[in-house]
């Protein structure tokens, strides 16, 4: 009995020894599995889904998996969380030309992500650090809507706060104050459980209960500048979306088939007004790429064009593609009058690398021969784009130009009462990608306190008020036009007035969190360098 008892002893200790391995591995992935699933978390808080309340828990998770952690495990448990939230939110950008376009995005777009993990590792041990951490986010947001090749803005966190409770604070400060007030919430919660678990009497659990009780009370304080009243009388306004032929690329193919569409389209809202089915318009939008026969150079086209212009018998803003004998293409908007036929234009500023302009064509080739269908690059205008349309001031926003900040804010400085962002997202099909576009487009109302009109060739286009309702929308791949009255505003919000500097205040909070983990980090070694 006794020599069974002492191997029973021996083998325990064996058993344990096994096991530890088992138990280390699964330990040591416990963090990046937090980080992978708080990516997918803030995945799903983007619109289709009505789930922006995700957004401060997956930020959470992903605080969770940085805490503590130094900057190389940082930066690869950013990336990993930029991998679950970009892979799915992006796929779209393969819809038609394969995944390597795709993985290439999202896999570039993470790594800034991982830079933001990098910095919110580095400042975790900071006191007060669910502050800096948020800050941070935002620096990593203002980096990647910069760089490279101009920045590519999409997924910023204020993009799926449409429906949030915290959306009145882009009004204040723009995307950035708003982003980082959701990353401050997520970050501040964790930190609140943390301290709670840990150190339930410690004071510091109320400062933790601030981070994340105030982003809601400055919410809650901004609502006053929500409004959707009208401060210049109102105006009729009508989008048309007309359709293409085909879903993909190649719908390009068929510039006269899109171009009839929209006209047909035009002149049955024509009819409709006369017979009383819909009110008379005091202007039309038509979307990006309408028209992408050159009216100046297609006499055709041009007079398919007057022809529907005249039919309605009010301004219609036209999106088409110029093509000048040398330089560029120019993706442009027309404002085209019943009597005077074109009279202003405006060049879209925000050219969509690899979209519309190919960097580092040779490069590009080795890895999609797709390159080739953009045969002639486009180039950018310089100077915001406002029609004067019928006793209305309309600000011209193409497309992609959504996403950008100052984009939207030089548009409406330069006196848009109504923003348009007439888009063109046939390329894209029945993705996702128009709806996360409508969100943005429904924050850019809030921020700036403007109806915005969306007229997109295949949908979705809607009719957005001031304080970011939508009050129409349309059916993918439908033939449609939208009519409704909208207000006509002319006020300032506070983000409007001060531009970047929301951001760039935030941008120095940043820099502040990271130089105080240097100089603490010089202080340590400093004292056990000394003897």
């Amino acid at each position: 009995m006794s020599s069974s008892v002492t191997r029973a002893a021996e083998a325990a200790p064996a058993t344990d020894r096994a096991s530890a391995p088992r138990t280390r591995r699964a330990r040591a992935l416990v963090r990046p599995g937090l980080a992978a699933l708080a990516g997918v978390l803030l995945y799903l808080s983007f619109p289709p889904r009505p789930l922006w309340w995700l957004a401060p828990f997956a930020l959470a998770l992903l605080a969770g998996a940085l805490h503590g952690r130094r900057a190389r495990a940082g930066f690869g448990l950013g990336l990993l969380a930029g991998l679950g939230f970009l892979l799915p939110l992006l796929v779209w950008t393969g819809e038609e030309v394969g995944p390597v376009p795709w993985l290439a995005l999202a896999t570039v777009e993470a790594l800034f992500v991982g830079l933001t993990g990098l910095g919110i590792a580095l400042v975790s041990r900071l006191p007060a650090w669910p502050l800096w951490a948020a800050a941070v986010w935002v620096a990593g947001e203002a980096l990647r809507a910069r760089v490279p090749f101009g920045g590519f803005p999409w997924g910023k966190l204020a993009y799926g706060q449409a429906d949030g409770i915290l959306t009145p604070l882009v009004a204040v400060g723009g995307t950035p104050l708003l982003g980082f007030a959701v990353a401050l919430c997520g970050f501040g919660l964790y930190e609140l459980l943390r301290v709670v678990r840990d150190h339930p009497r410690r004071a510091t659990a109320l400062v933790a209960a601030v981070t994340v009780a105030a982003p809601l009370g400055a919410a809650l304080a901004a609502r006053p500048l929500v409004s959707d009243a009208a401060e210049d009388g109102t105006a009729v306004a009508a989008v048309v979306q007309g359709n293409v032929p085909r879903l993909g690329l190649d719908f390009n193919a068929q510039r006269r088939a899109v171009l009839d569409n929209h006209a047909r389209r035009t002149l049955q809202l024509a009819e409709d007004v006369k017979a009383g089915r819909v009110p008379q318009p005091d202007f039309v939008v038509w979307p990006e790429n309408s028209s992408d026969l050159d009216p100046y150079t297609e006499p055709d086209a041009y007079a398919v064009i007057d022809r529907a212009v005249k039919a309605v018998g009010v301004p219609v803003a036209i999106g088409s593609v110029l093509e000048p004998e040398t330089g560029p293409l120019r993706n442009t908007m027309i404002l085209w009058d019943p009597v005077k036929g074109p009279t202003d234009t405006y060049d879209k500023r925000k050219i969509q690398p690899f979209g519309e302009r190919i960097p580092l064509r040779p490069v590009v080739r080795l890895f999609s021969s797709d390159v080739d269908r953009v045969r002639r690059d486009f180039g950018p205008g310089t100077d915001p784009g406002v029609f004067a349309m019928n006793g209305s001031r309309v600000g011209m926003v193409t497309c992609f130009e959504a996403a950008f900040d100052d984009a939207v804010r030089s548009t409406v400085r330069a006196g848009a009462q109504v923003i348009a962002v007439p888009s063109n997202n046939a390329t894209f099909g029945r993705s996702q990608m128009t709806y996360q576009q409508l969100a943005m487009d429904r924050i850019r109302a809030v921020e700036h306190s403007r109806s915005v009109l969306v007229p997109v060739t295949s949908g979705v286009s809607a009719v957005i008020r001031p304080d970011g309702t939508v009050v129409q929308r349309t059916r993918l791949f439908t033939p449609d036009a939208l009519v409704a009255e909208i207000p006509l505003r002319s006020t300032e919000t506070p983000a409007t007035r001060l531009g970047p500097l929301p951001e760039y205040a935030l941008l120095a909070v940043a820099a502040a969190g990271l130089l105080g983990t240097a100089l603490r980090r010089a202080r340590a070694r400093g004292g056990a360098a000394t003897p």
